[in-house]
């Protein structure tokens, strides 16, 4: 249950980063250690893979000392769900904050 619950947060930062700049997935396994969360990249790259066949990212290929690297960006959509996450989650915190 607790793994199901920090996928959530998972997307939700993905989404926040990828709004800011594009990211990679081993970069994005080493944000999310630096936030405590111990995931493979066996988990991150389905996930970051879903996330692109729903709207929420869009890929770019690009070419890395000569490995090609899969960069992605929030889209649109995922800059809504992004806002409509964070309403969400400041209304949850508010509620049990204390």
């Amino acid at each position: 249950m607790l793994r199901k619950l920090f996928l959530g947060f998972i997307h939700i930062h993905i989404l926040h980063h990828a709004k800011d700049h594009p990211i990679f997935g081993v970069w994005m396994l080493e944000e999310l250690r630096e936030h405590g969360y111990t995931i493979s990249s066996g988990t991150l790259y389905p996930i970051l893979h879903s996330m692109e066949a729903d709207g929420l990212l869009i890929r770019e290929d690009r070419n890395v000392e000569g490995k090609i690297r899969k960069y992605y960006t929030t889209t649109e959509k995922g800059e809504l769900i992004l806002i409509e996450a964070r309403n969400k989650a400041y209304e949850l915190f508010k509620e049990i904050k204390d």
